[in-house]
């Protein structure tokens, strides 16, 4: 007869942890929320749109029944944040996770690009990832314990043929390298940071780069799986980099991409 498993073991056990998420208003952001609110942790969620926050949070506890809170909160204001931040303590006690998925993009050549358009890409891309961290890490050192992902991109490497995204290339490959920097100065700590690169999900953020004529064919030419992101594929890492089971996993960006970044 099978042997009959009694006891199995959740090797990514995120239950009653408390998770801060940035960008959780839309897309990944809203979408890891909701992975994350399926596995019993505490959330709070960070963005700037009050309205779409309540109904966000109405949406986590019909659905998952899980604690929730919100806090309009502005990555390029450091004074928005550590309010936020200790809105989040005062409710909670304490954070164990924080994912930095808040951003915005764009789709231009450097001569065509303001010098303003530029400066604004560099401080919620990447500064705002920076205030974050460094927010939230004063209190995961005190803990002793974090776990800190940041959304890169596959633009943290490679760039899109004929380029035309060096704002938003630029900012993620920032935040490839702070990733690595805040991981060694703060693994003595228990804290990882990792981030995750995807390629092109589908999102609020990319859709009118996706309808743009000819989008399609490149990512067929250069994506291996020939598609976009789907809704829910970067659950598991999240979940992973969210858990204990990633101890030992930190410094990594690691690329959610169908095979783009293999070529």
């Amino acid at each position: 007869m099978p042997k009959v498993v009694i006891n199995m073991k959740n090797y990514f056990d995120i239950k009653d942890k408390v998770a801060v998420i940035t960008g959780a208003s839309s897309g990944l952001g809203w979408q890891i929320a909701q992975a994350y609110a399926s596995q019993g942790a505490k959330l709070a969620l960070f963005a700037r749109r009050e309205e779409r926050l309540l109904e966000n949070v109405a949406e986590i506890e019909k659905e998952y029944g899980t604690e929730v809170m919100y806090a309009v909160c502005d990555v390029g204001d450091y004074d928005s944040i550590t309010a936020a931040v200790a809105k989040t303590m005062d409710a909670y006690g304490r954070i164990d996770i924080l994912v930095n998925a808040a951003g915005m993009g764009n789709n231009k050549m450097v001569t065509d690009q303001s010098n303003e358009e530029w400066e604004r890409h560099i401080h919620i891309d990447l500064s705002g990832v920076y205030y974050m961290c460094k927010a939230v890490g004063e209190i995961m050192i005190e803990q002793e314990y974090g776990k800190i992902i940041n959304i890169g991109s596959i633009h943290s490497r490679v760039i899109f043929p004929g380029g035309g995204i060096s704002a938003y290339s630029s900012a993620k490959g920032g935040v490839m390298n702070l990733t690595k920097n805040l991981a060694v100065e703060w693994a003595k700590y228990n804290i990882t940071v990792n981030a995750i690169g995807p390629a092109v999900f589908e999102t609020e953020l990319t859709v009118d780069y996706i309808e743009m004529e000819g989008f399609m064919d490149l990512i067929a030419a250069y994506c291996p799986a020939g598609r976009l992101g789907q809704p829910g594929e970067l659950d598991g890492i999240a979940i992973y980099l969210a858990s204990d089971a990633s101890s030992f996993c930190t410094g990594q960006l690691i690329c959610i991409d169908g095979g783009w970044t293999a070529i």
